[in-house]
């Protein structure tokens, strides 16, 4: 489960999020969506605590971290960034290593698992999202929706209790983001809670439990993504969504 009360964070004298507060249940997923610069990714680098934050709080199954312990790295900061993974809309796949040797690499140095274990779990991986003939490639010989699918299975290989995702599926097409689709539905259905930032309003509808939108550092509403997509509460929501492709 996630909790986040009264959250505020800027940068450099600008506010990125404004007294942020939502709740979301542990097997759910939540999509967020809005204008560019409107915090959406702030929340997720706030969310693994790679973002120092000014006031309020954030939970992430039963760890909870406070403002003042985002700005200071401790046991309490490394404990709390244990909980999620994150993957980076520049995905900061590392160029040096074969596809399979990324994946692997956390679980290794991190979760102490044995090699074998891990290139087990990581061939499992590549072969629901239809890339283990990739796996001694390297980054640069791939496609961008190759390696867009590597950088999601590298966080899936930590099973983080939350995973977030920023524009995951903006270089694959249409087939590839139904495999993707499909592999996070079964990552949630397994207790987790996945966070996704997307300006795809066509990939969330009918994918997502929830839906939150976002705009000017603010979260102006979050309901059922059926609710909100049929009955948005505020004119700004339904602006938005006038101009984004449903169908």
């Amino acid at each position: 489960m996630i909790t986040i009360k009264n959250l505020s964070a800027s940068v450099e004298g600008t506010r990125l999020l404004n007294n942020i507060s939502m709740e979301l249940e542990s097997g759910r997923i939540l999509g967020i969506i809005g204008p560019s610069g409107n915090g959406k990714t702030t929340i997720l680098m706030c969310l693994c605590g790679l973002l120092p934050f000014e006031s309020g709080s954030i939970t992430i199954d039963g760890q909870t971290l406070l403002a003042k312990e985002s700005k200071t790295i401790s046991e309490t900061l490394w404990a709390f960034r244990k909980k999620s993974g994150i993957v980076f809309q520049h995905l900061h796949l590392f160029p040096h290593l074969t596809v399979l040797s990324n994946i692997i690499e956390a679980p290794i140095q991190v979760s102490r698992k044995t090699r074998t274990e891990a290139e087990r779990e990581a061939m499992l991986l590549l072969e629901k999202l239809g890339i283990d003939q990739y796996r001694n490639k390297f980054p640069e010989e791939l496609s961008g929706g190759e390696q867009q699918r590597v950088a999601i299975l590298r966080a899936l290989a930590m099973n983080p209790r939350v995973l977030m995702l920023d524009e995951p599926t903006s270089a694959l097409d249409p087939i590839r983001s139904g495999d993707v689709r499909q592999l996070l539905q079964e990552f949630a259905a397994e207790g987790h809670t996945v966070v996704i930032v997307s300006h795809s309003v066509r990939f969330l509808k009918g994918f997502v439990d929830h839906l939150a939108f976002m705009g000017k550092s603010e979260l102006i509403e979050i309901n059922t993504t059926k609710e909100l997509l049929e009955h948005p509460k505020d004119e700004r929501t339904r602006e938005y969504l006038r101009f984004s492709e449903l169908s």
